[in-house]
């Protein structure tokens, strides 16, 4: 028998601690991440209790009347506790669709967590989205790199990286994320029409908040000048590439291309996979070739990211 309970202020503390130990987690699911724009979203994550012990939990959202994998996050479906058996997670998702019914929400929406963000074998959500008739509406294709198994740069990568090194352009890692920030919105304004999903100040209270997980390294001339740079989101065993940008200078001499392969050729947290993420549009119908073309260049290859959806 599953028990499910709306998640609430006062449960706080129980869900943190839970994500710690879950064994498809990230920091993201924190409630102290999620919580800098919770003013965005309506949130109906659930908790999942088998024996009054908590066993899964689900961030989520609602939205005209549709409960949603939380709309603020990259992805994040069930998330599961080290010790839950295959037919425990079948019963979270019976009980879901129940609870939802008896709330009279309309559909569900799921974001599956792609398998190299697992810390042990997790799909057993797949299984039970399966069993109760959810249908894939979207797939994403995002591009990763195997630490231990890696291919060798393509000759288009190559030449970027001779260039910077001949400039003699450095890597350094900045705590205060302004500066960069100014570079990375003129970037996406003037080449894509579009900002940012984190603020300036979103995104240093996140770091601030979460160190040894959110990190920025640029690319600087011998005078100092930011060229180009990285956000990445550290949570074993994925160092994701969450923004990146460079300047029309730091096209010209590779700037972004070294920073990436500083990050590659780093130890982080001990992490085993660089993550680029998707070069989708669409949902998922579009494959940017020019961007896909330009993560496979440094070794970089395909992970889907499957979104599922069951009419109540």
């Amino acid at each position: 028998m599953i028990e499910v309970k709306p998640y609430n202020a006062n449960l706080i503390n129980e869900w943190n601690l839970f994500i710690q130990t879950a064994k498809n987690t990230h920091f993201m699911f924190n409630r102290g991440y999620m919580g800098y724009h919770s003013h965005r979203f309506k949130d109906f994550s659930l908790m999942f209790y088998s024996k009054n012990k908590l066993i899964a939990v689900l961030p989520a959202n609602i939205t005209n009347e549709e409960l949603y994998s939380h709309q603020g996050l990259t992805f994040g479906g069930l998330i599961l506790a080290s010790n839950i058996q295959a037919i425990q997670v079948i019963h979270c998702f019976e009980a879901c669709i129940a609870y939802l019914r008896n709330q009279n929400l309309k559909k569900i929406h799921y974001k599956c967590i792609p398998y190299i963000y697992h810390q042990m074998p997790s799909d057993e959500d797949k299984y039970a989205l399966f069993l109760n008739g959810f249908h894939l509406v979207r797939r994403d294709l995002s591009s990763s790199v195997l630490l231990n198994n890696r291919l060798n740069y393509t000759e288009s990568r190559k030449g970027p990286l001779r260039k910077a090194r001949n400039n003699e352009l450095l890597i350094i890692e900045l705590l205060d994320f302004s500066e960069f920030w100014i570079l990375l919105e003129n970037v996406l304004s003037g080449s894509h029409n579009a900002k940012p999903v984190h603020s300036a100040a979103e995104i240093q209270q996140l770091r601030n908040s979460f160190p040894e997980n959110i990190r920025l390294f640029v690319t600087v001339n011998k005078d100092g000048q930011i060229l180009a740079g990285a956000v990445v989101y550290v949570s074993y065993p994925v160092i994701h590439l969450q923004y990146l940008a460079s300047s029309a200078d730091g096209r010209m001499v590779g700037a972004l291309d070294l920073v990436i392969d500083h990050i590659l050729h780093m130890h982080i947290a001990e992490c085993t996979i660089v993550d680029f993420g998707i070069s989708n549009e669409n949902s998922g119908r579009y494959l940017n070739e020019g961007l896909i073309a330009q993560k496979e260049g440094f070794g970089a290859r395909g992970i889907a990211h499957d979104f599922y959806e069951l009419a109540l």
